[in-house]
């Protein structure tokens, strides 16, 4: 039995309502109804640090389950939405590429093209949780609503637009007053955000995790006897001075024979020129080595790290990957925003 993950929560808040073909992995119980609160980059190191900062959080019973790989928010929305692991619904990474049109998809910057449906076509939680005759409700910022990433792996169901803390409380509180079994999802993008601009633990960072902790005290307040809340993250976050980066364009050793460098500063995937990929895997492996793992698609697929991999998604995984250790970042001119970030 695999360990408890991310792919679990949705999946087991489905069971929960009473949705068929769902375990409940996480034991969370019969409920009439259930809201999942996802809470952007709180991992739970980061929580158990900084407890007295965040009482209504630290209130709740539960304890840690895996993030998925690579941790960075498509891959863990994928698993939150589809209950399978990267290796199954295909969003392996901030950015990878897709072999049919050979293009860098960037699942975070992503409209209409190419379409969602045709990237993950499996059938998501929440639509499952629809058809069955829950009231499925995503309550989200309304950019979101028609993003390429929501269409892919979070479609199914009613999306309520909420841009505030109080509308936000407002419609999932709409939704449960209703009485009917309900499934109600929720996201809080700041924490995230202000991690990976200030850094953990920065003064900025606490006072953000004092205000979604406070959101979490709002919703277990709009809670009706027999409703249940899930509070979950996508991620955690570490941060990444200066001084522990490597520039991926500025080391000559690193850029022989690679055609195209995607993912993101903590886990890179990158693809090789036609017939350069063990060139490739020997530099990398030699101008990294104590600094990052490094290995093979094949690796990467025996051993698990994405779940088992669907055959026909296994060349969205570069023809290497490359995982910085400690504080490590590897820093591209691909996403140079990001890789300037310091969470």
């Amino acid at each position: 039995m695999p360990p408890l993950s991310l792919a679990d929560v949705g999946t087991s808040a489905a069971a929960a309502v009473g949705v068929a073909g769902f375990q409940d992995r996480l034991e969370v119980g019969s409920s009439r109804q259930v809201v999942v609160c996802l809470i952007d980059g709180l991992g739970w190191n980061q929580l158990t640090a900084h407890a007295t900062l965040a009482p209504h959080l630290t209130s709740l019973v539960g304890g840690a389950i895996d993030a998925v790989f690579p941790t960075t928010t498509p891959v863990g929305l994928g698993a939150l939405g589809t209950g399978l692991l990267p290796g199954a619904h295909g969003l392996v990474g901030a950015s990878f590429l897709l072999p049919e049109t050979g293009a860098i998809l960037s699942p975070l910057h992503w409209g209409d093209d190419p379409l969602p449906v045709m990237v993950q076509p499996e059938r998501t939680v929440f639509e499952a949780v629809a058809a069955s005759g829950v009231v499925m409700t995503t309550v989200s910022q309304g950019a979101y609503r028609d993003s390429g990433l929501t269409r892919a792996v979070l479609r199914g169901g009613e999306y309520r637009p909420a841009d505030t803390a109080d509308e936000r409380v407002a419609q999932v509180a709409q939704v449960l007053a209703r009485g009917e079994r309900s499934f109600t999802y929720v996201y809080w993008f700041e924490l995230d955000r202000i991690g990976h601009e200030f850094g953990v633990d920065s003064a900025e960072w606490r006072t953000a995790l004092d205000r979604a902790d406070a959101f979490v005290g709002r919703l277990i307040d709009a809670l009706p006897s027999g409703a249940t809340l899930l509070v979950t993250a996508d991620h955690g976050m570490v941060d990444c001075p200066p001084a522990a980066r490597i520039s991926i364009e500025d080391t000559a050793a690193l850029m022989h024979g690679v055609h195209r460098v995607a993912g993101e500063p903590r886990a890179r995937h990158v693809y090789a020129r036609a017939g350069a990929a063990v060139d490739v895997e020997q530099a990398w492996r030699s101008e990294l080595k104590g600094r990052a793992m490094v290995l093979t698609r094949a690796q990467v697929i025996d051993e698990g790290l994405l779940g088992r991999v669907d055959e026909a998604l296994e060349e969205r995984i570069g023809d290497i990957m490359a995982v910085p250790s400690g504080r490590g970042m590897l820093a591209s001119k691909v996403d140079s925003r990001v890789s300037r970030l310091l969470g």
